[in-house]
């Protein structure tokens, strides 16, 4: 017995003087390493995280700095919390941070790495961003697809106007539900003309969403510790396999759904789009692609733009005056009478002035999607090696007083009308470069809309006189903790309007 742990001893020691070797060998050939806290062997610096990570991420960056460079386990992970270096990364760097992280969990959730969020990069990803930014995601198909938007935004309206208890009495709702079904209900009619009607269904799906992001991004140990993988304490592999089958369950039956359609018919929806193209090169555009494709736009789509209008939400309840002053926006800029259209939204700054703050101060991706450098490259004079994880923070970044001046945690939508400067330019919630999300003008519009309308309509109020709670969710998106509750009732202005929709 005493010969086998000296045997284990005798590895250990020997792997770590490879450690160190290594570690000093890097330094004299390939540059000078980012700055860097003291770290453990094997873990590195698993040990120093809490959850959520883009906090821990925060305090790290304010002592070492805003260039940091991490071990998760055996991964390099660069963190970023300056404004100037994640530009750097996404311009001069762009190619090299091209790629995305094969994480252990994500293969179930992303058929392989095929989506075009985590596709690494390359021709496969190529294919993808081609596809979706001129068969799926042009300003003609968006344009095509307006009066969906508008007709899913009144079903929304119409349901809040129905469901209230007397036109002169707040009621109570939990906007959540309703956000992501309106959001859900948007893409589905235009992926596959197929609504998801009811708390059940809609809810289903909203499980599926926010399970995926629960396992997603880089907060999850289990992609960094491999003895995590062997022994499944928790239940982890049990839940990604559910969501994995779910996941192919729902898209594999939008796809069959779609065959069985009249041609003409087919090609109104983005899966007859894909359709079409696989009988024109079925080898290159399988059912696999097509699911790894839509996988992607439905998770994007709804849970980034639900969570957003729900603190958006949140924090004109808690700043009333501020609702206020948007209210008097939309009654100064749409007048006669009518519900809010698209075409409005260049008209009101203001109402995208509490849009920004709300992705400023609460981004949906508060660390972006993680990135993965291809090659070696140089950054603020500091060598980055090739595999390395690359992590924006841009929570931090977005609350940067530097930036941002000393009100930088206030909600503030004046402040994009104040400076001259377009401070929307110095956020990226929907990232930057060529990973840049593709639905960022959907989103926009979508959101505009919505959150307009819902100030337009409605009077709202917090239930009870405490604020509302802004603590965040755990994941790698950053929902609420807690769902908003709120209480509403239509406006005496617009009851003609609603009772018509």
């Amino acid at each position: 017995m005493d010969a086998i742990f000296s045997g284990i001893a005798l590895i250990l020691f020997l792997l770590l003087l490879f450690k160190l070797f290594s570690s000093v060998n890097t330094k004299k050939t390939k540059g000078v390493p980012p700055p860097s806290p003291p770290s453990l062997p094997f873990i590195g610096h698993l040990h120093l995280f809490k959850k959520p990570l883009h906090h821990t991420l925060s305090k790290l960056s304010s002592r070492y700095g805003p260039l940091l460079l991490l071990h998760f386990g055996s991964r390099r992970v660069l963190v970023v919390t300056s404004h100037t270096l994640a530009v750097e990364c996404f311009t001069k760097n762009d190619l090299a941070f091209a790629s995305r992280p094969r994480l252990a969990s994500g293969r179930f959730l992303t058929y392989g790495y095929t989506t075009i969020g985590f596709s690494p990069y390359g021709p496969h990803w190529r294919s993808l961003r081609r596809i979706v930014a001129h068969e799926l995601f042009s300003s003609g198909r968006l344009q095509s697809l307006a009066d969906t938007r508008a007709a899913e935004l009144k079903c929304l309206l119409r349901q809040l106007f129905q469901e209230r208890t007397d036109k002169h009495v707040f009621t109570r709702v939990e906007l959540r539900p309703k956000l992501f079904e309106l959001i859900l209900n948007v893409l589905m009619m235009s992926i596959a003309n197929k609504r998801y009607c009811g708390e059940e269904k809609s809810g289903r799906f909203f499980d599926i969403v926010r399970g995926t992001f629960t396992f997603s991004g880089t907060s999850n140990l289990r992609d960094f510790l491999p003895i995590l993988r062997m022994f499944d304490f928790i239940g982890t592999r049990k839940r990604l396999t559910w969501l994995e089958s779910e996941w192919e369950s729902n898209l594999q039956g939008l796809i069959d759904e779609q065959r069985m359609l009249d041609r003409d018919e087919s090609k109104k929806t983005m899966i007859g789009v894909m359709l079409s193209l696989q009988e024109e090169d079925p080898e290159q555009y399988t059912d696999r692609f097509i699911k790894a494709l839509f996988l992607s736009l439905i998770m994007a789509g709804t849970d980034t733009s639900t969570a957003t209008l729900e603190w958006a939400m949140s924090l004109l309840l808690n700043h009333p005056e501020t609702l206020v002053k948007a209210r008097e926006e939309l009654d100064e800029q749409i007048k006669h009478g009518r519900l809010i259209e698209e075409n409005d939204l260049p008209k009101l700054p203001y109402l995208q002035g509490i849009i920004n703050e709300a992705m400023r101060l609460h981004p949906a991706t508060p660390l972006l999607l993680p990135h993965e450098s291809i090659q070696d490259c140089e950054l603020n004079g500091f060598h980055v090696e090739q595999g390395t994880i690359l992590l924006v923070n841009a929570y931090a970044m977005q609350r940067d007083p530097e930036m941002w001046g000393p009100n930088a945690n206030e909600f503030k939508p004046e402040r994009y009308q104040e400076i001259s400067t377009d401070l929307s330019k110095m956020m990226m919630p929907f990232g930057m470069g060529r990973r840049r999300c593709p639905g960022e003008t959907l989103a926009a519009k979508l959101m505009g809309l919505a959150l307009g309308a819902l100030i337009q309509c409605f009077e709202w109020e917090r239930v009870g006189k405490e604020m509302v709670d802004m603590e965040e969710a755990l994941g790698m998106s950053m929902p609420k903790a807690k769902p908003l509750v709120a209480l509403y009732k239509p406006r005496p202005t617009m009851i003609d309007v609603l009772s018509a929709i």
